[in-house]
């Protein structure tokens, strides 16, 4: 029988956290082997390396460095194209622009071993975009090649399927949403900035690469969505923020909208409005502190102008959300007919009120 190896690449904000949910429910998700590529040997990073190995992850460096790896403690059990080659799913959590290039050099090397291999954030061209729950059923037993979109987009999309296209098709006339971004991770040292800062409208068409990537997410469901995104980051650390304002053909009144809301389990209603209280939430109740919902919407935020128009603030779940459509689409590519009742072992970790 086929051994079910999963190969994570990265130990950042998506990786480590990702490496030891796979540790802790290998078995409840049916997998044999949770292995790790590190890319550069690190002081600092001794201690997570050791803990990832300590919950059974196996560590995998690049040809040449092994021996800069054991000098500080560290004791790497494969080399990088020999992990990727015995792989069945291949997870890649490096920066932006990285995951592309090691399709280039990696992972098309190897697409007649491994089954899958999925990329994070905007990787785009790297493969399908995907997001759990949101287009499932656009996955093909053709897509090799999936990316996850970044946490703003799950957000993004998951608060417009939720409120303007759950129930009535083609109810959405436009979307617009203003991304409030947080400088850096508690975990980053660096790219912390000392006021807010405003992006530019990147897209023609859609503004910031937030709806562009959203309405690409839809795309594969066959939708033509009118969605326009800005974008800013603020000096905290905490999560960002999303504003939007839905545009509706039908009427919907505000007891619609919670109901909506508080009826898909994807979504954590709350009622506190700053973001340090509820990530002080994530960090007291979440596995490696993280919200694995979607999307956290702020209810007294809600409003609905003119029974067509729904306006609110929530907070993206930075890392939880795209952990979990990461683990989805391994579960998918490993167990195509069950891998929605195998991820059902993580359902306790969501939440429906923070």
């Amino acid at each position: 029988m086929e051994r079910k190896i999963i190969h994570v690449v990265g130990t950042g904000t998506i990786g480590e956290p990702l490496i030891g949910l796979l540790c802790d429910y290998k078995e409840q998700l049916g997998i044999d082997e949770v292995t790790f590529h590190k890319n550069s040997a690190l002081k600092n990073d001794r201690s997570k390396v050791f803990d990832l190995q300590n919950r059974g992850a196996r560590l995998a460096v690049d040809d040449g460095k092994e021996n800069d790896f054991k000098k500080l403690g560290m004791d790497p059990e494969f080399e990088t194209q020999e992990s990727i080659k015995r792989s069945t799913v291949v997870i890649d959590c490096t920066p932006k622009g990285i995951g592309k290039k090691n399709k280039l050099n990696y992972y098309d090397k190897f697409k007649n071993d491994v089954r899958g291999f999925l990329a994070q954030g905007s990787e785009n061209g790297f493969g399908k975009k995907y997001a759990r729950g949101i287009n499932d059923i656009a996955l093909d037993s053709k897509d090799q090649f999936i990316q996850v979109v970044s946490c703003n987009t799950h957000n993004l999309a998951c608060i417009t399927k939720t409120i303007g296209l759950a129930d009535v098709p083609n109810n959405l006339i436009d979307g617009k949403y203003v991304c409030i971004r947080r400088a850096n991770d508690l975990s980053q040292s660096e790219k912390f900035i000392p006021s807010p800062q405003v992006g530019i409208h990147g897209d023609a068409k859609y503004g910031s690469h937030h709806a562009a990537d959203a309405a690409g997410l839809f795309s594969t469901l066959g939708m033509n969505l009118n969605l326009f995104s800005s974008a800013m980051k603020v000096n905290s650390q905490y999560m960002h923020v999303l504003w939007f304002n839905l545009k509706l053909k039908e009427p919907i009144t505000l007891n619609d909208v919670k109901e909506k809301l508080y009826n898909n389990d994807r979504v954590a209603m709350t009622t506190k409005d700053m973001t340090s209280t509820v990530f002080s939430f994530g960090r007291d109740h979440g596995h490696y502190g993280r919200i694995m919902n979607q999307t956290v919407v702020v209810e007294q935020s809600l409003h609905v102008r003119d029974e067509h128009e729904v306006s609110g603030f929530c907070f993206t779940p930075q890392d939880g959300n795209s952990i979990l459509s990461s683990i989805s689409a391994a579960e998918w590519v490993l167990y195509p007919r069950s891998y929605e009742d195998k991820i059902q072992c993580l359902s306790h970790l969501f939440f429906n009120i923070i």
